[in-house]
């Protein structure tokens, strides 16, 4: 599996279409959830993925501080292939990232309620009260980066 971290301005042509494309099949198709996943938050982004040989297998973009919270932030999390160990994998480089390029002290989630145990699994706690997004019931949770974790090493 391969990770790869570009910047919306260093997307190709195909990359883009191809994020977007699974976005919409897991957002849109699979959780039935018509809503507008172009927020004009994707050139402001860091996109991280892990892709094979069949395309794009995990996504998320990084928000750099005051783009959707006051913390760096990460969203739009995704995994094709589930019960493999993406999601964890994926988390890893996404807050990987947040630190190197966004120098993030704490990143905070937007996470529905049903995946709060894969969140916590990468250290994030919650922080909010329940509400929905999207008809969708969800929480935030907040992870504050300290030195040793274990991806650090």
């Amino acid at each position: 599996m391969k990770t790869v971290i570009k910047h919306f301005d260093m997307l190709s042509k195909t990359e883009l279409y191809q994020i977007l494309q699974v976005r919409a099949a897991i957002f849109v198709v699979e959780q039935n959830c018509p809503y507008q996943d172009l927020d004009d938050k994707d050139q402001d982004a860091i996109h991280v993925w892990l892709e094979n040989d069949r395309g794009i297998q995990a996504y998320c973009r990084v928000l750099d501080r005051g783009v959707a919270f006051e913390e760096v932030a990460i969203g739009r999390v995704i995994t094709i292939e589930r019960g493999v160990n993406l999601g964890y994998q994926l988390m890893q480089e996404a807050i990987a990232a947040a630190v190197k390029y966004y120098n993030a002290d704490s990143i905070r989630i937007s996470s529905q309620v049903y995946a709060k145990g894969f969140y916590e699994k990468s250290g994030f706690v919650q922080d909010s009260d329940e509400y929905l997004e999207d008809n969708i019931p969800h929480i935030q949770m907040l992870l504050k980066i300290e030195n040793n974790l274990p991806f650090f090493d």
